[in-house]
């Protein structure tokens, strides 16, 4: 298997893929922001959540679902801002994962990665990266 990249090259494709795989697994976690409501420990992330409090109609009370699940729908997200959020952190974990994929395959098939090509995969990740700096803040 001939490489079209350099030795930094090669690098970067490994460290593209883990940094990667760590923002699409940090994505599907629920555990971005930890805390407590009602006395019991709770967390969630964009679109996940875990021990939630529920409205209970008959007995007129705030109760805690101590489960881990996704919201209804993408309207059931509490916020715009989070909504929002959701999306922009997609978007920059769908680009740093194609980015990376295609500098692993760089690794094993000669000619596919040229300085141009490395140059705009370059910059698409840190179009990337700056989705995920903005989302959290």
């Amino acid at each position: 298997m001939a490489s079209s990249l350099t030795c930094a090259g090669v690098v970067w494709a490994f460290l593209s893929f883990l940094c990667a795989a760590a923002s699409c697994v940090g994505f599907f976690m629920p555990y971005w922001l930890l805390g407590s409501q009602l006395e019991k420990s709770v967390s969630f992330g964009t679109f996940r959540r875990c021990s939630y409090p529920v409205r209970d109609e008959s007995r007129q009370t705030t109760v805690m679902v101590e489960q881990c699940g996704r919201y209804a729908s993408f309207q059931a997200i509490p916020s715009a801002e989070w909504r929002i959020c959701t999306v922009v952190t997609g978007l920059g974990c769908g680009l740093l994962l194609l980015v990376a994929l295609t500098a692993l395959m760089g690794c094993c098939v000669s000619e596919l990665i040229s300085r141009t090509v490395g140059r705009v995969a370059g910059g698409i990740q840190f179009l990337g990266g700056k989705c995920s700096w903005w989302e959290g803040t």
